[in-house]
């Protein structure tokens, strides 16, 4: 029981100022001892006893009586900041000033601003890569750092297992295969389609199947399965998991969690679109993308391209080999040039590729596919043109026989034994353009060991030299023609690359495609693999 305030021993604070007080008032004396509150004090400190020293609130007892500061600290569930008055005796009147209300703030302040810097850092964490599986193991990680003692990343599938992605109370991650149906799990399906999710308390963690829990764990004491949204589609779910000796996961942990959820939901479904795209490209590129040439019906073919530096893997240059069908005796030979660079050009090289091939039952006249090709040009909505040399190639006893026929592309160049390099007779006018066309055919016979290099003219026209705006020129390519007497096929392509590479440097150009055929050097010329259709795209 309390006794009444009485008059402090000295000082300058009156018992009326402290009794009417509107906040708890303590004064102690020179050693420590009560020596009034007043009525809220009393109902603040209930033990507290005129006379006796204070020994509770701890942080107000030992506050230091020779030289006093402002201290706080809690009594019970409230917060009180304390002031002090020296007296004259050597007593402190200490002002209790609660501010309860104001530390929650703070506190709330503090901990939004936690929540806010770990999901900008969670944000950050997510978009720095488009690749699925390492989306699914960060936000694992992330989650058993700040939300939970183990957290597992389901992804949506199609087959009969889940993968999973977990990271334990320890830290580490592993992936797996999970042959459970999702309904084994309370929640998890529901998840899974992107339903909101089930609130914690609501879901028994007895019932987690022991599959969800990690080695080691132990009790699994409260349980979140919260959805991944995607971008339209859901991207999976994510569970949180905490063990019994912890305290189950609050509302605003479970808000939390949810947000967390979102962010990392719109990465892992980037992620997965990026996937399917890539592979749609890479599908789409296979077809567009130079193979590997063979020999066909006796010839050696050889073909090499180099993209241009501002599209690195597609462009507008391309080369086809047909190999001889029921309707031709002869293997068509097609390389050329739209005009442009990237994906637009090389669309519409796709386009011409195929009208090509559509028109290869008149190989024969050389003239007539032209003007067809032409007539598909100019009446499609690119505005773009085309150059073209087309070859057809059989064998004759021990020499290849060649009909070469250019529109508006670079002549190619015949490259005998002795070294001696020419320029075929063809010329013509280029495709897409105007309304008709005119082309000149010439007719090459290649001997044992002698070349005909078709290329486009990324070679002649790629800039180079000591001062790096050089162009290559037709002379530069004819010398490097000539070093090339009597190799094969392969050789050559390969030859005229690196001297053009070596100009260019590390500098730009354009698409730089070459083609070789040669006419082996032997006794004599074997057929081999003639029925394959060999095609090649750059």
């Amino acid at each position: 029981m309390t006794s009444s305030p009485t008059r402090p021993r000295t000082g300058a604070v009156s018992t009326v100022s402290v009794a009417s007080a509107p906040c708890p008032v303590v004064v102690l004396d020179a050693d420590g001892h009560l020596a009034e509150l007043n009525d809220a004090a009393c109902a603040l400190l209930p033990a507290a006893q005129v006379g006796q020293p204070l020994s509770f609130p701890t942080w107000l007892a030992t506050a230091d009586r020779t030289r006093p500061v402002p201290v706080s600290g809690e009594v019970g569930d409230r917060s009180f900041a304390a002031r002090p008055s020296v007296l004259a005796g050597g007593g402190t009147v200490w002002w209790l000033m609660e501010d309860t209300a104001y530390r929650s703030a703070v506190g709330e302040l503090q901990a939004e601003r936690g929540r806010s810097r770990f999901l900008t850092e969670a944000s950050t964490a997510l978009l720095a890569s488009l690749n699925l599986e390492r989306c699914m193991e960060v936000t694992a990680r992330l989650a058993t750092e700040h939300l939970a003692d183990a957290a597992l990343v389901i992804a949506p599938s199609a087959a009969r297992t889940l993968p999973v992605v977990a990271c334990d109370h320890r830290g580490e991650l592993t992936r797996r295969a999970v042959s459970e149906a999702p309904d084994s799990v309370p929640g998890l399906t529901e998840a899974l389609r992107g339903f909101p999710p089930v609130p914690s308390r609501w879901i028994d963690p007895a019932t987690a199947p022991d599959w969800l829990i990690p080695a080691g764990f132990g009790e699994v004491g409260s349980l979140v399965i919260t959805p991944l949204p995607g971008l339209g589609v859901p991207a999976g779910a994510l569970i949180l998991l905490r063990r019994a000796q912890q305290d189950a996961f609050t509302e605003a942990e479970e808000s939390l969690a949810r947000l967390f959820a979102a962010r990392a939901g719109a990465a892992m479904s980037a992620a997965r679109l990026y996937a399917e795209q890539n592979s749609i490209s890479d599908t789409l590129m296979r077809e567009l993308l130079p193979p590997t040439l063979r020999q066909v019906e006796g010839v050696e073919f050889a073909g090499g391209y180099r993209a241009s530096q501002d599209t690195e893997r597609i462009g507008g240059d391309f080369y086809d080999v047909h190999p001889p069908g029921e309707d031709s005796p002869e293997t068509l030979v097609v390389l050329g040039d739209v005009a442009g660079k990237g994906l637009e050009a090389a669309v519409l090289t796709g386009k011409i590729r195929n009208t090509l091939h559509a028109l290869l039952p008149m190989a024969d006249d050389h003239a007539r596919m032209l003007r067809l090709v032409n007539n598909a040009m100019r009446t499609s909505r690119h505005t773009r043109f085309a150059t073209l040399v087309m070859a057809s190639v059989r064998r004759e006893e021990r020499e290849v026989v060649l009909r070469l026929t250019s529109a508006g592309h670079p002549a190619p160049l015949i490259i005998r034994r002795d070294g001696t390099v020419e320029e075929a007779d063809t010329g013509g006018t280029l495709i897409g353009v105007l309304p008709s066309i005119t082309s000149r055919t010439a007719q090459v016979r290649l001997a044992p060991g002698e070349t005909c290099l078709l290329f486009t003219d990324g070679v002649t026209e790629a800039r180079g030299g000591p001062l790096g705006d050089t162009l290559f020129g037709d002379l530069r390519l004819r010398r490097a023609a000539a070093e090339c007497a009597g190799m094969p096929a392969e050789a050559v392509v390969e030859r005229v690359q690196m001297v053009t590479s070596q100009w260019i440097g590390s500098g730009r150009h354009d698409d730089i495609a070459v083609l070789a055929i040669t006419a082996p050097r032997g006794a004599h010329l074997s057929a081999v693999d003639g029925a394959t259709r060999g095609r090649c795209t750059a």
